[in-house]
Protein backbone atom coordinates (compact mmCIF):
# COMPACT_ATOMS: atom_id res chain seq x y z
CA UNK A 1 0.00 0.00 0.00
CA UNK A 2 2.79 2.44 0.99
CA UNK A 3 4.20 1.58 -2.67
CA UNK A 4 1.46 2.67 -4.57
CA UNK A 5 0.60 5.65 -2.20
CA UNK A 6 4.01 7.29 -2.56
CA UNK A 7 3.93 6.15 -6.57
CA UNK A 8 0.44 8.18 -7.22
CA UNK A 9 1.51 11.28 -4.81
CA UNK A 10 4.80 11.46 -7.34
CA UNK A 11 3.03 11.61 -9.88
CA UNK A 12 -0.34 13.98 -8.95
CA UNK A 13 1.89 16.30 -7.16
CA UNK A 14 4.32 16.23 -10.49
CA UNK A 15 1.31 16.82 -12.89
CA UNK A 16 -0.15 19.41 -10.67
CA UNK A 17 3.03 21.11 -10.92
CA UNK A 18 3.13 21.38 -14.42
CA UNK A 19 0.24 22.62 -14.73
CA UNK A 20 1.01 25.38 -12.43
CA UNK A 21 3.99 26.52 -13.85
CA UNK A 22 2.64 26.44 -17.12
CA UNK A 23 0.02 28.45 -16.29
CA UNK A 24 2.15 31.28 -14.71
CA UNK A 25 2.16 34.42 -16.21
CA UNK A 26 6.04 34.63 -16.85
CA UNK A 27 6.21 30.84 -18.43
CA UNK A 28 7.13 31.77 -21.98
CA UNK A 29 10.42 32.92 -20.74
CA UNK A 30 11.14 28.80 -19.61
CA UNK A 31 10.23 27.95 -23.59
CA UNK A 32 13.52 26.77 -25.21
CA UNK A 33 14.42 25.10 -28.84
CA UNK A 34 15.37 21.53 -28.78
CA UNK A 35 17.94 19.56 -30.84
CA UNK A 36 15.38 19.70 -33.80
CA UNK A 37 14.45 23.36 -34.01
CA UNK A 38 11.02 22.77 -31.66
CA UNK A 39 9.73 24.59 -28.82
CA UNK A 40 9.41 23.29 -25.47
CA UNK A 41 8.84 24.22 -21.92
CA UNK A 42 11.43 23.60 -19.12
CA UNK A 43 8.29 23.60 -16.91
CA UNK A 44 9.14 19.68 -16.85
CA UNK A 45 12.26 20.30 -14.40
CA UNK A 46 10.81 21.86 -11.21
CA UNK A 47 7.39 19.60 -11.90
CA UNK A 48 9.93 16.57 -11.73
CA UNK A 49 11.84 18.29 -9.18
CA UNK A 50 8.87 18.70 -6.55
CA UNK A 51 6.95 15.61 -7.81
CA UNK A 52 9.90 13.25 -7.20
CA UNK A 53 10.74 14.47 -4.16
CA UNK A 54 7.78 14.65 -2.18
CA UNK A 55 7.19 10.84 -3.71
CA UNK A 56 10.71 9.88 -2.36
CA UNK A 57 9.81 11.96 0.97
CA UNK A 58 6.42 10.05 1.80
CA UNK A 59 7.63 6.83 0.98
CA UNK A 60 10.68 7.06 3.12
CA UNK A 61 11.08 4.58 6.10
CA UNK A 62 12.28 6.61 8.49
CA UNK A 63 12.40 10.54 9.04
CA UNK A 64 16.02 11.05 8.77
CA UNK A 65 16.14 9.31 5.02
CA UNK A 66 12.97 11.44 4.32
CA UNK A 67 15.07 14.35 5.57
CA UNK A 68 18.16 13.39 2.80
CA UNK A 69 15.38 12.79 0.34
CA UNK A 70 13.79 16.44 0.71
CA UNK A 71 17.59 17.78 0.90
CA UNK A 72 19.12 15.73 -2.29
CA UNK A 73 15.76 16.63 -4.72
CA UNK A 74 15.30 20.23 -3.40
CA UNK A 75 18.49 21.39 -3.57
CA UNK A 76 19.61 19.48 -6.43
CA UNK A 77 16.23 20.49 -8.29
CA UNK A 78 16.88 24.37 -7.21
CA UNK A 79 19.88 25.10 -8.30
CA UNK A 80 19.45 22.87 -11.14
CA UNK A 81 16.65 25.27 -12.29
CA UNK A 82 18.56 27.95 -11.69
CA UNK A 83 21.59 27.06 -13.91
CA UNK A 84 18.27 26.20 -16.13
CA UNK A 85 17.22 29.86 -16.26
CA UNK A 86 20.47 32.25 -15.93
CA UNK A 87 22.62 29.78 -17.72
CA UNK A 88 20.84 30.82 -21.41
CA UNK A 89 22.68 34.16 -20.83
CA UNK A 90 24.63 35.22 -22.83
CA UNK A 91 27.66 35.96 -20.33
CA UNK A 92 27.10 32.50 -18.83
CA UNK A 93 26.97 30.66 -22.22
CA UNK A 94 30.37 31.08 -23.00
CA UNK A 95 31.68 28.88 -20.25
CA UNK A 96 31.51 24.70 -20.63
CA UNK A 97 32.39 22.14 -18.45
CA UNK A 98 33.81 21.71 -14.96
CA UNK A 99 37.37 23.82 -16.22
CA UNK A 100 35.38 26.04 -18.05
CA UNK A 101 33.34 26.89 -14.61
CA UNK A 102 36.75 27.33 -12.59
CA UNK A 103 38.57 29.25 -15.33
CA UNK A 104 35.66 32.18 -14.94
CA UNK A 105 36.25 31.38 -11.13
CA UNK A 106 39.48 32.47 -11.56
CA UNK A 107 38.68 35.80 -13.51
CA UNK A 108 36.26 36.76 -10.50
CA UNK A 109 33.11 35.47 -12.34
CA UNK A 110 30.73 32.60 -10.87
CA UNK A 111 28.61 31.04 -13.57
CA UNK A 112 25.51 29.70 -12.84
CA UNK A 113 26.60 26.45 -13.82
CA UNK A 114 29.75 26.49 -10.62
CA UNK A 115 26.54 27.63 -8.58
CA UNK A 116 24.87 23.81 -9.82
CA UNK A 117 27.93 21.99 -9.53
CA UNK A 118 28.34 23.32 -5.35
CA UNK A 119 24.84 22.79 -5.02
CA UNK A 120 24.48 19.84 -5.65
CA UNK A 121 27.54 18.44 -4.16
CA UNK A 122 26.41 20.36 -0.65
CA UNK A 123 22.93 18.61 -1.01
CA UNK A 124 24.60 15.13 -1.61
CA UNK A 125 27.08 15.67 1.25
CA UNK A 126 23.90 17.28 3.34
CA UNK A 127 22.25 14.06 2.34
CA UNK A 128 24.58 11.15 3.34
CA UNK A 129 25.19 12.38 6.55
CA UNK A 130 21.47 12.36 6.95
CA UNK A 131 21.41 8.73 6.13
CA UNK A 132 24.87 7.67 7.80
CA UNK A 133 26.82 4.66 8.36
CA UNK A 134 26.69 1.17 9.89
CA UNK A 135 30.32 1.75 10.63
CA UNK A 136 31.40 2.41 13.95
CA UNK A 137 34.91 3.95 13.91
CA UNK A 138 35.08 7.48 13.12
CA UNK A 139 36.85 6.66 10.00
CA UNK A 140 34.50 4.56 8.77
CA UNK A 141 31.67 6.67 9.27
CA UNK A 142 33.64 9.76 7.43
CA UNK A 143 34.58 7.29 4.34
CA UNK A 144 30.84 6.28 3.62
CA UNK A 145 29.77 9.84 4.15
CA UNK A 146 32.20 10.78 1.54
CA UNK A 147 31.54 8.16 -0.75
CA UNK A 148 27.70 8.25 -0.03
CA UNK A 149 27.70 12.16 -0.93
CA UNK A 150 30.01 11.09 -4.26
CA UNK A 151 27.02 8.98 -5.28
CA UNK A 152 24.36 10.96 -5.34
CA UNK A 153 26.26 13.89 -6.71
CA UNK A 154 27.22 11.25 -9.38
CA UNK A 155 24.22 9.75 -10.23
CA UNK A 156 22.33 13.62 -10.22
CA UNK A 157 25.21 14.55 -12.65
CA UNK A 158 24.73 11.10 -14.71
CA UNK A 159 21.02 11.80 -15.37
CA UNK A 160 22.14 15.28 -16.19
CA UNK A 161 24.65 14.15 -19.26
CA UNK A 162 22.05 11.66 -21.06
CA UNK A 163 19.19 14.37 -20.59
CA UNK A 164 20.10 15.47 -24.62
CA UNK A 165 16.44 13.69 -26.46
CA UNK A 166 13.00 13.33 -25.48
CA UNK A 167 12.76 10.25 -22.91
CA UNK A 168 16.00 9.86 -22.60
CA UNK A 169 16.86 10.43 -18.95
CA UNK A 170 13.48 9.50 -17.72
CA UNK A 171 13.78 5.85 -19.39
CA UNK A 172 17.72 5.61 -17.65
CA UNK A 173 16.04 7.15 -14.54
CA UNK A 174 13.66 3.73 -14.61
CA UNK A 175 16.20 1.38 -15.40
CA UNK A 176 18.56 2.18 -12.56
CA UNK A 177 16.03 2.72 -10.25
CA UNK A 178 14.18 -0.82 -11.23
CA UNK A 179 16.47 -2.54 -8.65
CA UNK A 180 15.87 -0.44 -6.13
CA UNK A 181 12.29 -0.31 -6.11
CA UNK A 182 12.22 -3.91 -4.84
CA UNK A 183 12.93 -4.70 -0.91
CA UNK A 184 14.28 -2.09 1.22
CA UNK A 185 12.89 1.48 0.65
CA UNK A 186 11.33 0.24 -2.14
CA UNK A 187 8.42 3.14 -1.17
CA UNK A 188 10.88 6.18 -2.03
CA UNK A 189 12.01 4.75 -5.09
CA UNK A 190 8.45 4.36 -6.56
CA UNK A 191 7.80 7.64 -5.55
CA UNK A 192 10.41 9.03 -7.23
CA UNK A 193 9.48 6.75 -9.94
CA UNK A 194 6.05 7.75 -10.22
CA UNK A 195 6.55 11.36 -10.76
CA UNK A 196 8.88 10.48 -13.47
CA UNK A 197 6.27 8.13 -15.33
CA UNK A 198 3.53 10.84 -15.25
CA UNK A 199 5.76 13.16 -17.54
CA UNK A 200 7.25 10.66 -19.39
CA UNK A 201 4.31 11.31 -22.21
CA UNK A 202 4.75 14.83 -22.44
CA UNK A 203 8.66 14.54 -22.51
CA UNK A 204 8.78 11.92 -25.30
CA UNK A 205 6.39 13.93 -27.40
CA UNK A 206 8.55 17.28 -26.79
CA UNK A 207 6.22 19.26 -24.63
CA UNK A 208 8.47 19.41 -22.21
CA UNK A 209 12.02 19.28 -21.42
CA UNK A 210 13.35 18.27 -17.92
CA UNK A 211 16.37 20.74 -17.99
CA UNK A 212 18.97 20.65 -14.94
CA UNK A 213 16.28 20.69 -12.32
CA UNK A 214 14.40 17.78 -13.73
CA UNK A 215 17.61 15.74 -14.06
CA UNK A 216 19.65 16.28 -11.37
CA UNK A 217 16.94 16.01 -8.97
CA UNK A 218 16.03 12.55 -10.72
CA UNK A 219 19.48 11.59 -10.59
CA UNK A 220 20.37 12.82 -6.94
CA UNK A 221 16.98 10.94 -5.63
CA UNK A 222 18.05 7.80 -7.17
CA UNK A 223 21.74 8.05 -5.41
CA UNK A 224 20.01 8.57 -2.30
CA UNK A 225 17.94 5.60 -2.71
CA UNK A 226 21.01 3.48 -3.62
CA UNK A 227 23.09 4.76 -0.53
CA UNK A 228 20.26 4.43 1.99
CA UNK A 229 20.42 0.08 0.86
CA UNK A 230 24.39 -0.29 0.57
CA UNK A 231 27.39 -0.29 2.37
CA UNK A 232 30.99 0.92 1.62
CA UNK A 233 31.58 -1.48 -0.59
CA UNK A 234 28.25 -0.81 -2.66
CA UNK A 235 28.82 2.86 -2.69
CA UNK A 236 32.92 2.35 -3.54
CA UNK A 237 31.66 0.54 -6.50
CA UNK A 238 29.04 2.45 -7.46
CA UNK A 239 31.02 5.77 -7.24
CA UNK A 240 33.85 4.12 -9.28
CA UNK A 241 31.35 3.23 -12.21
CA UNK A 242 29.97 6.78 -11.83
CA UNK A 243 33.51 8.12 -12.23
CA UNK A 244 34.08 5.83 -14.85
CA UNK A 245 31.20 7.00 -17.14
CA UNK A 246 32.08 10.75 -16.26
CA UNK A 247 34.94 10.37 -17.41
CA UNK A 248 33.74 8.54 -20.57
CA UNK A 249 31.74 11.10 -21.41
CA UNK A 250 34.39 13.85 -21.99
CA UNK A 251 36.01 11.96 -24.32
CA UNK A 252 32.81 9.54 -26.27
CA UNK A 253 29.42 11.17 -27.28
CA UNK A 254 26.95 9.00 -25.16
CA UNK A 255 24.34 10.01 -27.99
CA UNK A 256 26.66 8.66 -30.91
CA UNK A 257 27.27 5.55 -28.80
CA UNK A 258 23.65 5.01 -28.95
CA UNK A 259 23.15 5.72 -32.19
CA UNK A 260 25.63 3.29 -33.42
CA UNK A 261 24.48 0.09 -30.80
CA UNK A 262 21.04 -1.36 -32.48
CA UNK A 263 19.56 -1.82 -29.43
CA UNK A 264 20.04 1.23 -27.43
CA UNK A 265 19.17 2.76 -30.23
CA UNK A 266 15.65 1.25 -30.42
CA UNK A 267 15.09 1.85 -26.56
CA UNK A 268 16.01 5.32 -26.89
CA UNK A 269 13.82 5.78 -30.14
CA UNK A 270 10.86 4.18 -28.16
CA UNK A 271 7.71 6.08 -27.70
CA UNK A 272 9.24 9.12 -28.85
CA UNK A 273 7.74 11.23 -31.76
CA UNK A 274 8.49 10.74 -35.52
CA UNK A 275 11.22 12.52 -37.01
CA UNK A 276 9.14 14.57 -39.47
CA UNK A 277 6.13 14.99 -37.14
Amino acid sequence: MAYLRSSALGALVARSVLGWVRRDPQARELERTNFRGRTVTLAGGPALAVGATVGAASGAATGRLGAAAVVAGAVSGAVGFYDDVAGNRPEQKSAKGFAGHLGALREGFVTSGLVKIVGVGAAGLAASALIGSSRTSRFGRGADLLLGAGVIAGTANLINLLDLRPGRALKAGAILGAPLAVGRNASMTAGTLGAGAALLPDDLGEDIMLGDAGANALGALLGVAFVARSGTAGRAAALAGLAALTAASEKVSFTKVIKDTPWLRALDDLGRRPPHA
